[in-house]
């Protein structure tokens, strides 16, 4: 049975990981980002996202584990994220998802979707009962059957938020403790989250 949601015509809609950086510089030249609200401090956030994106397009290496499952996969796939340029667990995520699809070749074809223009996707697959992005949905090629999900971000992390929420923490406080860990993590747990997710997924 294929996913009643994410069909042909949604996917359509998709754009790659290179034509969201491109309308993210677009949007910034006009002092926008994605989604409605075009604040000083969103528009600010978003450029600082720019800056993570851009880092880890140059610096994310994958570890040889994903390389080797990403080399004898059998199945192909189509990936869907739901992101938006302007978070900044999407800013640290996507980029390493995207080299993992690039990696991969024909076996995976990677499509994004605004999660604020398509919220009858979003509220699918909600986190906790709430927007949390990004989330990474895989499909079989072609019956677009759904294999899984995966986010919206690696479990120590998801902890950490847990524990701000918490203990009340400041936005201020909150993100800096979180895209530190992103920092000293060098998207290694994303690494190995999205790899035993792959090796699930083929089995699927």
């Amino acid at each position: 049975m294929n996913n009643p949601v994410l069909n042909t015509e949604i996917l359509q809609k998709g754009i790659s990981f290179q034509e969201y950086i491109q309308l993210t510089e677009q949007l910034l030249a006009e002092n926008k980002t994605t989604g409605t609200d075009h604040s000083e401090f969103m528009v600010e956030y978003t450029r600082l996202n720019m800056q993570r994106m851009r880092r880890l397009i140059k610096t994310t290496l994958l570890i040889n584990e994903l390389r080797e499952v990403l080399d004898t996969l059998d199945k192909k796939m189509v990936w869907v994220v739901l992101t938006e340029a302007w978070c900044g667990d999407a800013a640290q995520i996507v980029p390493v998802i995207a080299e993992a699809a690039k990696y991969a070749g024909e076996k995976i074809e990677l499509q994004l979707l605004l999660r604020d223009e398509h919220p009858e996707v979003m509220d699918q697959y909600l986190t906790n009962g709430g927007r949390s992005i990004p989330k990474l949905i895989a499909l079989e090629a072609g019956s677009l059957q759904e294999l899984g999900s995966w986010g919206p971000r690696p479990v120590a992390a998801q902890q950490m938020v847990m524990e701000a929420k918490a203990a009340n923490l400041s936005k201020e406080d909150f993100i800096q403790r979180v895209h530190k860990w992103y920092a000293d993590n060098k998207t290694l747990d994303t690494q190995k989250e999205l790899l035993e997710k792959i090796r699930e997924w083929s089995r699927g």
